[in-house]
């Protein structure tokens, strides 16, 4: 909880998956939130009709680009935080217009993080960065398992990846997400805002419009519900630690409440190593769920991608006194509901039977 009085906060991206479940969460604490969106993101035009019918005029809706600073500037204008999402999202988008991705990722920020610095210096900025600063990790030394990719060093495998690991950015989206990363720590440094970073891994749950670039897990679950194939590019034994967005909006709202402390750092977010699981090992439990086997299909590796990444999250724990996240096979099932029933499409019995003791 935000402590004092109800507060006008804003969401730039506040339309899209994480952003919208945190608007929720802030408003249903009471405070305004001012929602900054495009809107060009499939889908998310009823995450703010969701927002706007919960809320009311708690939601203070601005259809713009994070692109345009005088839209951005009014945005921040009386605004006493910002969580900044408002993003291109997708490594392969990034890779047909690295221009477009520049200009939102780096751009965009440079906006936020100006509008704040002239006209409300003491708000706290958050912003939402991504395990692709370390590029991919080829330098980690790899072996294969029975679930999927594992680093050959067991420390490593068992911690996960720290806020250590050297930075090193792959790929355009790599490099405009690690360069908005950098100038929002600097800007906490160079001009002592309060602001703090997290680089998430791979986050899932209730309004992810999940696509074949991003937001795999629930376009995974979409194709599976709808029995179409699903296409894994490599050869699906990738490692992820997945994490519910209840569990990183209770991080982004803990980072909130304790900016002081934690301002100028940058924090590596995900399920942690409880959390890791392959991408087949995921579309397996999806065919135990579902009581049928996903249809898979393969293509060639992406660039950049990681054979492996795990989150190392002791230290946001440790700094923010977070609670262990939720199981995957949990969350995975309960999105998997929650899909179905948004789409009208009937589920399997399987998915209402006990969830397997099984760990990955």
């Amino acid at each position: 909880m935000i402590e004092g009085r109800p507060k006008t906060i804003l969401v730039t991206g506040g339309a899209g998956f994480v952003g919208s479940n945190l608007a929720d969460r802030l408003a249903a604490q009471g405070h305004r939130v001012r929602v900054l969106d495009a809107l060009s993101r499939p889908g998310v035009e009823a995450n703010l009709e969701w927002l706007t019918g919960r809320h009311g005029d708690l939601i203070e809706p601005v259809i713009a680009n994070v692109r345009d600073a005088g839209r951005v500037s009014d945005a921040v204008g009386g605004v006493d935080a910002v969580f900044h999402f408002a993003a291109q999202v997708a490594v392969t988008t990034s890779m047909v217009d690295p221009r477009d991705d520049l200009e939102i990722n780096i751009g965009g920020t440079f906006n936020v993080l100006e509008a704040v610095r002239a006209q409300c210096p003491s708000a706290p900025v958050i912003f939402a960065s991504t395990n692709k600063v370390y590029g991919d990790l080829a330098e980690v030394g790899m072996r294969s398992s029975q679930n999927g990719y594992v680093p050959a060093d067991g420390e490593l495998a068992r911690r996960g990846v720290s806020e250590r690991q050297p930075l090193d950015f792959h790929t355009p989206y790599g490099c405009s997400k690690g360069a908005a990363d950098q100038y929002v720590l600097d800007y906490a440094r160079s001009y002592g805002m309060r602001a703090a970073v997290f680089r998430m891994s791979c986050i899932y749950g209730q309004r992810q419009q999940g696509t074949e670039d991003q937001g795999w897990v629930a376009h995974f679950l979409i194709r599976a519900l709808q029995g179409e194939p699903i296409t894994l590019f490599g050869d699906g034994e990738q490692v992820r630690d997945i994490c519910d967005v209840a569990d990183t909006c209770d991080a982004y709202l803990a980072a909130l409440a304790q900016i002081d402390s934690i301002s100028g750092r940058a924090f590596n977010w995900g399920g942690g190593p409880a959390n890791a699981v392959s991408l087949l090992n995921l579309l397996e439990e999806v065919g135990v769920i579902l009581g049928r086997a996903p249809r898979i299909t393969f293509a060639d590796w992406r660039p950049g991608d990681q054979r492996w990444f795990v989150a190392d999250t002791r230290a946001a724990d440790a700094a923010l006194g977070l609670a262990p996240r939720k199981p995957w096979r949990q969350g995975v099932r309960d999105l998997l509901d929650w899909l179905a029933a948004e789409r009208g499409l009937a589920a399997s019995p399987a998915a209402t039977q006990p969830i397997r003791a099984a760990a990955v």
